[in-house]
């Protein structure tokens, strides 16, 4: 058994979604909850099939971000794994909506930090036991910490 860390490359704003799902259809279904989620949403996605053919299935609706996809898919090259990479879109607008496909098992994460997976290889296959998602924190939130983050949350129109 070898493990493995592999670094995601993704534009600078982009926002990425890793998980595990069981099923081809995955990248149709995921596709459809993505455009119904967002108007005009500006994504790719990679499906890194685990059966058959073992090809990376992939879609979208912006051929850099669905490029990025498939070379994130490629570099993980686990079965199973999709990758989601968001354009004009916080995986908040879209997570709900991607757990709710019935093929996805589960999202290792959802951030715009530098990511860092965890890939096992043994034998044949690979698999993600992980994700390291940005830094370590560097200290506990001041008063005006606070404020600020109270003040991004509404800047962004998550709150009001």
């Amino acid at each position: 058994m070898q493990l493995s860390i592999v670094e995601i490359a993704k534009p600078a704003d982009a926002n990425v979604i890793v998980g595990q799902a069981h099923f081809i259809k995955t990248v149709e279904d995921v596709y459809e909850a993505l455009v119904q989620a967002v108007p005009n949403i500006k994504f790719g996605l990679a499906f890194c099939e685990a059966s058959g053919p073992c090809l990376i299935r992939h879609t979208g609706t912006d051929a850099a971000l669905e490029n990025s996809a498939i070379e994130a898919a490629s570099a993980i090259g686990a079965g199973h794994v999709f990758i989601v990479i968001l354009g004009n879109a916080f995986p908040v607008n879209v997570l709900n909506q991607i757990k709710s496909v019935s093929e996805v098992c589960t999202v290792f994460c959802a951030t715009a930090n530098p990511i860092r997976v965890i890939v096992v290889e043994e034998g044949e296959g690979r698999g993600v036991i992980g994700v390291i998602d940005g830094s370590t924190p560097k200290g506990v939130e001041s008063a005006s910490d606070q404020t600020e983050r109270h003040a991004m949350l509404r800047r962004f129109g998550y709150k009001q």
